[in-house]
């Protein structure tokens, strides 16, 4: 099992649940996407910074994501890809767990980054969502004043579930104030499509290669936790940002649940066994 070091403001946070002075809460769904693209220097990603007042994960760089809303899938809407019961077996949950979490994925990018993963039909997309239209119903999503059902029906858009690849499952540790069980998912940036600094979430975006937000990490000269840093980690080990969706296609997620060690070198948390495959990886390139 592989470590990663833990900030001290963690460590004691993470003392009160040992102890027993504090309870874990009660984790909330969410779903995050790694979107990706091609750079002279491997796969790109893109990243938030996200504003220090949040409550969680305040200044650290993440993937556009959220918390999932029950609006994400009151009603049918068209579907391409992959049907609701293959995602099912994908993200280890039952369909219409799944269905909700793919929307929210779709959305939450959508808002974050004015990103759409949907078309006009099962075999388009998209190719310009920069319009003030456009803005002003990104905005009403994110402040939750639409639905993203209606927002889909109203525009008679496909949900095209086909650019999503199954990534990886991170649920947060019982010593976190706020916790999520988080699906994440890759995409590609669809043609004719551009990322734009819209989320009031975040004070800075930007595209990196994800072999220098590695590096950036492990020097500290960027905060991130660990589940985004070792996304971005497995990002870097690949040539290019389809070999990522290419690995990712039909991987079912386990969710894993980091925990806390300590020991006479301080406290570190524990990672995934695939982790160590990554790790070698990295040394031998």
């Amino acid at each position: 099992m592989q470590h990663v070091m833990l900030p001290a403001s963690y460590v004691e946070s993470a003392r009160a649940y040992l102890t027993g002075e504090r309870q874990p809460v009660e984790p909330r769904d969410a779903a995050t996407v790694l979107l990706l693209r091609d750079g002279d220097h491997g796969p790109e990603v893109y990243l938030l910074r996200r504003q220090t007042s949040m409550a969680f994960a305040g200044g650290m760089c993440v993937f556009p994501g959220g918390g999932v809303d029950a609006r994400d899938s009151d009603r049918e809407i068209r579907w391409a890809g992959p049907a609701p019961e293959r995602w099912a077996e994908l993200l280890v949950t039952d369909v219409a767990h799944a269905r909700a979490l793919v929307c929210a994925a779709v959305r939450e990018t959508f808002e974050e980054s004015g990103v759409l993963l949907a078309g006009d039909a099962a075999d388009t997309v998209v190719s310009d969502t920069t319009g003030e239209d456009w803005e002003r119903e990104r905005a009403a999503l994110e402040a939750r004043e639409l639905a993203f059902t209606d927002f889909m029906a109203d525009r008679g858009l496909v949900l095209r579930t086909d650019l999503l690849a199954p990534f990886r499952a991170w649920l947060t540790p019982e010593f976190e104030p706020r916790r999520y069980r988080t699906w994440f998912f890759a995409a590609l940036l669809p043609p004719g499509q551009r990322t734009r600094d819209v989320s009031t979430e975040s004070d800075q975006v930007a595209w990196l290669p994800a072999r220098h937000v590695v590096e950036e990490v492990e020097a500290d000269r960027v905060a991130m936790l660990p589940p985004t840093y070792q996304s971005c980690l497995e990002v870097a080990q690949h040539d290019d940002a389809a070999a990522v969706l290419a690995a990712g296609a039909d991987r079912v997620l386990e969710m894993f649940t980091p925990e806390l060690v300590e020991d006479d070198g301080g406290a570190t948390m524990t990672s995934p066994r695939w982790m160590h495959h990554l790790l070698a990886a990295r040394e031998r390139r």
